[in-house]
């Protein structure tokens, strides 16, 4: 008899910590409790979080310009039409031995990114949670930012436009913390780099949540040390060869 003692865990969890450098507004729609027109989005306990939905798409969007970056074909996320395995009006050439999942005609080849984030028929590896506020919401006030609706084509404010956010404090350095679950690798054919580009596009976010443009959500990270072999940056090095 196996009992559950002797099942190996193969998923790897790394917790990650996102720090923000201005003030935070990830809108939840349809809140209440606030004066705002978009309140802040907060867990059942009241903590600010950052949705795992929202910077795992983001996440996704960094490695796939990594990977083009490195010549490496890759599908157009999020319509399904145009990811793996359908792929439509994409030219690339996508049969490539790196690619190949399965012996099924219709399923058989999936990008690098697909094969880290998923795609309609392929599971993702990658399970993120939350990053959720580590100061306690008592310690948080309510704040406020107003703002105007602006007719682009008369260059004027629009009338009875005006409308306001919840926000993060400013500048108070807030810590957001949450694990990422990376799941075992789909073969042993080849080096897993999932790590490698995962950690990469990561640092490549610098802001999330709305109002980027104004400065808000700015942000940096404390990740952990991880150590990425040799053959896996020849691997990925390697995206323009056929």
């Amino acid at each position: 008899m196996i009992t559950l003692e002797q099942l190996s865990n193969s998923v790897e969890t790394h917790l990650i910590t996102a720090i923000i450098d201005t003030a935070l507004c990830v809108g939840a729609g349809g809140s209440s409790g606030s004066l705002a027109d978009k309140p802040i989005v907060r867990n059942a306990e009241g903590n600010l979080l950052i949705p795992a939905s929202q910077f795992k798409g983001r996440l996704r969007h960094e490695c796939e310009k990594i990977a083009n970056g490195l010549l490496w074909p890759i599908c157009e996320s999020p319509q399904p039409q145009t990811m793996c395995p359908q792929r439509a009006g994409l030219e690339k050439n996508f049969e490539r031995e790196e690619y190949k999942f399965n012996d099924k005609e219709d399923t058989a080849y999936h990008c690098l990114i697909c094969q880290i984030f998923g795609n309609p028929v392929l599971q993702s590896r990658l399970r993120c949670d939350d990053l959720v506020c580590t100061e306690h919401p008592n310690n948080l006030p309510e704040v406020l930012r107003s703002g105007v609706t602006i007719n682009r084509r008369r260059r004027t404010a629009e009338e009875k436009k005006l409308y306001f956010l919840e926000t993060s404090p400013v500048n108070a350095q807030l810590r957001f913390e949450g694990d990422i679950h990376i799941l075992p690798d789909w073969t042993s054919d080849r080096p897993d780099y999932a790590k490698a580009l995962i950690w990469a596009g990561l640092r490549r976010i610098y802001a999330l949540g709305g109002g980027k443009s104004v400065g808000l959500g700015w942000l940096h990270w404390e990740l952990p040390e991880i150590t990425i072999d040799e053959d896996v940056w020849q691997f990925l090095g390697k995206g323009g060869l056929q």
